[in-house]
């Protein structure tokens, strides 16, 4: 077992490359924030509820509140993603690199892409670039079920906004849209603070995972036979600091991935960016109780259209969502492969220092 916060930062500390990885791993749960921003605050934003600082201010609270709630399923899962037999710390640097790399791409063209498949497809490219071969390095159960995700988590969250923004029409069917308005704008603070709540709960624990991977297989080598027996263990340190990057992360914003979400897919109001928060919101609490890593990105673009859809079909912009699915499908595989030439590059600056 771990032997408390101050044994683990000191023996970090004693060693400069585990302590460099560790950043990695919190570079990327910033870069996740910021990536992600978007998903906490598109709806918000794009219905005039909250201006753009204010509303990453309230996203990043929640996110940061997410360490009290929901447990680490979530981390156990992406902990558990590799075989601990191909697990090291050229392979987690290596696959923090792919994942980071990948995100600030899509975030250039301002692509809405899940920053939780980069980070896995990254561990698993470069453990696999490691081992010299696939069969037996991912376990398969682990990525069969969030491939699998990749298609239902969407589909959850946009069933459900359709339907939530069905009972709401019914519901106000009397009330003018100047009264819906209002009070789907005080409802929309309630919704938009339980999806980043979701948002943080679901995604800071794969960077957990990740650091609780590494310390396995350096300063936790004691315990290395419990890890490769699937038990894993998680300090509140690790849950604290991780909740905390990606907080900060979602306070620096990610605009251009906004204006996709919040105005290029469809036009929201104060009800339909309610009903989009509360599907996605309630798909990423079930998601997480369960410990299945599903993409907070897929899940609210699959609401947000969901709620388009529920007016007409052409108040989608069917180009865009396109577009963004062609992401969705690129992502684990491209950055599987920038971390797999990421791991192969360590290789060759640790070989030639040696």
């Amino acid at each position: 077992m771990p032997q408390g916060v101050l044994h683990d930062v000191w023996a970090i500390l004693q060693n400069p490359y585990v302590a460099l990885i560790v950043f990695a791993a919190l570079v990327f749960d910033f870069v996740n924030g910021f990536h992600d921003a978007a998903n906490s605050i598109a709806t918000i934003v794009s219905t005039r509820v909250l201006r753009p600082f204010t509303a990453v201010v309230w996203a990043a609270w929640w996110n940061f509140a997410a360490a009290w709630f929901f447990g680490v399923h979530v981390a156990n899962t992406v902990a558990k993603w590799v075989d601990p037999a191909f697990v090291n710390p050229e392979v987690i640097f290596a696959g923090l690199l792919g994942a980071i790399i990948w995100d600030l791409i899509t975030w250039h063209y301002g692509l809405p892409t899940s920053s939780s498949h980069a980070l896995l497809g990254g561990f698993a490219g470069a453990a696999i670039a490691f081992a010299g071969k696939y069969h037996g390095v991912v376990k398969e159960d682990k990525l069969w079920i969030t491939v699998q995700f990749i298609v239902i988590a969407p589909v959850i969250g946009l069933i459900l906004g359709f339907l939530f923004v069905l009972a709401v029409m019914w519901l106000c069917r009397h009330k003018t849209p100047a009264k819906m308005d209002k009070h789907f704008r005080i409802i929309q603070l309630g919704t938009a603070a339980a999806y980043s709540l979701g948002h943080g709960t679901n995604d800071a624990q794969k960077t957990m995972g990740i650091i609780a991977a590494l310390l396995y297989s350096t300063i936790w080598q004691a315990q290395q036979a419990e890890f490769a027996a699937g038990k894993v263990e998680f300090p509140f340190w690790i849950v604290l600091i991780c909740h905390a990057a990606i907080a900060l992360g979602t306070m620096a914003g990610g605009w251009r991935i906004v204006k996709t979400m919040g105005m290029r897919i469809t036009k929201l109001r104060p009800y339909g960016g309610a009903c989009a928060e509360s599907a996605a919101a309630v798909s990423l609490f079930g998601t997480a109780s369960m410990g299945i890593p599903v993409s907070t990105t897929h899940t609210i673009t699959g609401a947000i259209i969901g709620v388009g859809s529920a007016q007409r079909l052409s108040a989608v912009r069917w180009g865009v969502a396109g577009k963004v699915i062609w992401a969705w499908v690129l992502t684990i595989p491209m950055s599987g492969l920038v971390a797999a030439v990421a791991f192969r590059l360590i290789d060759i600056i640790i070989i030639f220092f040696r």
